[in-house]
């Protein structure tokens, strides 16, 4: 994954800040990969390390997933591997619309342009996808304009997204995004509590800004190693059942896996809501509760 790395070559560039990376972003990416064949041009995606509302408006925007996973979303399933994370700041969010693309035109090698049709940009936010064909008209340079993408009569957007996973409904959330949530993260230590119960977890954690879907366990799917993949059951909460902790966590118990995970870097793919987080009045009754959360998550599976 090259990021912020310019080439010589000539793009076809995605535009957009593409939290979730949800269907209406996929096909920005698939529209961005037939340009790039058609015209021998580099797929590229342009993005931002920040959401531009959280600087602008000063405004606390709970991100779908990090940019790490951002950007790891879009080379694994899109194979775009030249992806450009611009900064943040003043002098980016005061940038003149008209500006902003020379400088893509300039300093990246712009040759053509893909957004999405609510694509808004520049200064105010004066920028929008009618003077974005316009100005790319003038500049010599292709444009294209993706329409709004809808699933079950419902316009996909990342603020709707937000909504299903703050309820749980991951599901339909999924849906949405075309493919499951995600989180990865390198797995912490922690209190080694699921040992005591027989049913050893890894511990995870959303970063800072990044959004915490409801709490509860949910079928997962793990992936720890290029190429391996596994059933898991995952709780995101703060284990009540020991006394609430200050933060949540994610909790995964990995079903058949007695690998030492710690300080590697683990996927996991949420995939069905289970449950909610219950605190339990003995340490047995919880065990018999795991016990059952596995069972249900390898028979959504199909593999028990």
């Amino acid at each position: 994954m090259n990021i912020a790395i310019m080439t010589e070559k000539k793009r076809a560039i995605a535009l957009g800040f593409f939290d979730g990376l949800h269907i209406g972003h996929a096909a920005v990416m698939k529209r961005t990969l037939e340009i790039a064949d058609e015209k021998n041009l580099l797929p590229s995606v342009i993005t931002f390390d920040t959401h531009p509302q959280c600087f602008v408006n000063n405004r606390h925007i709970a991100l779908i997933n990090s940019h790490k996973d951002r950007a790891g979303m879009i080379e694994r399933l899109f194979g775009i591997d030249d992806m450009i994370f611009l900064h943040i700041d003043a002098e980016t969010v005061n940038m003149p619309w008209d500006i902003f693309i020379d400088h893509l035109i300039e300093e990246f090698g712009a040759h053509h342009l893909i957004a999405g049709y609510d694509f808004r940009f520049g200064a105010g936010g004066k920028g929008d996808s009618r003077l974005l064909g316009i100005k790319c008209g003038e500049s010599a340079i292709g444009c294209d304009i993706v329409p709004e993408v809808r699933y079950d009569g419902t316009a996909s957007s990342s603020s709707y997204i937000r909504t299903l996973l703050l309820d749980g409904d991951i599901e339909r959330a999924n849906a949405f995004l075309g493919h499951p949530h995600v989180l990865t993260d390198t797995v912490r230590y922690g209190y080694k509590l699921g040992r005591t119960l027989g049913t050893p977890t890894i511990n995870m954690c959303f970063e800072p800004g990044v959004l915490i879907p409801a709490h509860g366990v949910y079928a997962t799917k793990v992936f720890p190693h290029c190429g391996s993949e596994f059933i898991g059951v995952t709780n995101i909460g703060t284990r009540p059942t020991f006394g609430n902790s200050d933060f949540a966590t994610a909790e995964t118990h990995i079903l058949n896996f007695r690998q030492n995970l710690y300080g590697h870097k683990v996927r996991i793919e949420f995939h069905k809501h289970l449950r909610p987080e219950i605190k339990f009045d003995d340490l047995s009754e919880l065990k018999t509760q795991i016990k059952k959360d596995c069972e249900t998550a390898a028979q959504h599976f199909g593999s028990y």
